[in-house]
Parts: structure tokens; sequence; C-alpha cells
């Protein structure tokens, strides 16, 4: 199955919410916090950033302070297979 010509998702696909410009920040850490923090990330194979945001967006939620409309974290790399090719 395929995508229309038009751009609109093909018949069973997921919906995806409008793509929102993400804020960029500056992060100072001790070098020793951000290598651990690495070797967490790629355990749970995640780029430092990815891990970065899952853990803010975690205490958030714990806290009760994650916006309702936050969503959930974009997902990153290939597109799941929608089928058979051909």
């Amino acid at each position: 199955m395929t995508a229309p010509s038009d751009g609109t998702p093909a018949e069973g696909a997921p919906k995806r919410r409008p793509q929102q410009q993400r804020k960029q920040v500056l992060l100072r850490l001790d070098p020793l916090v951000h290598d651990a923090l690495a070797r967490w990330a790629g355990d749970e194979l995640r780029s430092t950033n990815a891990q970065i945001e899952f853990l803010l967006r975690r205490a958030l939620s714990d806290a009760g302070r994650l916006p309702g409309e936050a969503g959930p974290i974009p997902r990153r790399g290939r597109p799941p297979v929608s089928g058979p090719e051909g």
C-alpha cells in the first residue's frame, strides 16, 4: 500500500501531528555526567539528546508538570514498513 500522491497518509497509516519547530538549548554538563548519560543512552538505543528529553519528560510527568498537549516524543529513523512491496 502506498500513500496517495497528494501527500495524505495511506488508509490505515498512523496519523501524525504537524511537525513543530523543536527548541534548541545549550546545556553545560560535567564531563563525567555527560559520559554516564551517553552510556545510558547507548544502552537504551537512544541518542544522548533523546535520552535527555526522555528523562526530562519523565521528571515533568512524575511532578505533575508535563503539559497535556506536549504529545509523545517524535519518532526518529526509518518509517515502519507498511506492507509487502510490489
